[in-house]
């Protein structure tokens, strides 16, 4: 039976494929209040902005393709039983050939109804409107987990972190929370890999490959695959 490895993964696993983040200099934080564009008080004020936002977001998603961090998790799949939470929105995990990815703050090439949380749509990389309705006649908006909402995908994640042999964090700073939290429900004796080329404190941290998601992923593949071969 394959060992369960659980790889939780920020904005820094997808900043070589062009993702702009707010963590870095010259990210979104600089261009847009984020508290307008990824809070619910901000679409209640201004929904043309927050879909204008993610039409500009999904725009950008179309043209950027996954890195050799993608593609290596993917890859890990020959060796693990692979599970992906992420926090980011993108899908590039999936266009790389992972085939379990929980998304902890939703998904941008969907949108939902703005009455009914559970009527979702695919929306690839078009653009929602202001106008454009879900089938119960609701508002379509963004489906992202905004700042002041509950993030509904945070029990399963919990569960599959508690289920992990191997825990890997790859391109978050674990200060945003509740995603941040997981790393406390990994299992005593359980090694924790982190991935990231900043300084990132955690004392559950086993493992700190100060390298950005690319060369990292290749670093760990080498060390895994001495477990498995």
């Amino acid at each position: 039976m394959k060992k369960k490895l659980v790889v939780l993964t920020g904005a820094g696993m997808s900043a070589e494929s062009g993702i702009k983040t707010f963590r870095d200099s010259g990210g979104l934080w600089e261009e847009y209040d984020v508290m307008q564009v990824a809070s619910i008080e901000g679409w209640f004020q201004d929904p043309e902005l927050v879909q204008r936002f993610y039409n500009e977001r999904r725009l950008q998603l179309k043209n950027c393709q996954p890195n050799q961090g993608h593609v290596g998790i993917a890859q890990m799949e020959q060796w693990f039983d692979v599970s992906i939470i992420t926090q980011n929105i993108d899908n590039l995990h999936e266009r790389a050939g992972s085939s379990s990815v929980l998304h902890l703050h939703g998904e941008l090439t969907k949108a939902k109804s703005s009455t009914n949380d559970n009527i979702v749509v695919d929306v690839g990389y078009s653009e929602v409107n202001m106008g454009d309705k879900a089938s119960d006649g609701g508002q379509l908006r963004p489906n992202i987990v905004w700042f002041g909402e509950a993030v509904p995908a945070m029990e399963e994640a919990i569960r599959t972190t508690r289920a992990a042999d191997i825990f890997v964090i790859i391109g978050t700073s674990l200060n945003i929370y509740p995603a941040a939290s997981l790393v406390h429900h990994v299992n005593d004796g359980v090694p924790v890999y982190l991935i990231d080329p900043h300084e990132v404190k955690s004392p559950r941290v086993t493992h700190h490959i100060m390298k950005g998601a690319g060369e990292g992923v290749k670093v760990l593949m080498n060390t895994l695959e001495t477990i498995v071969v």
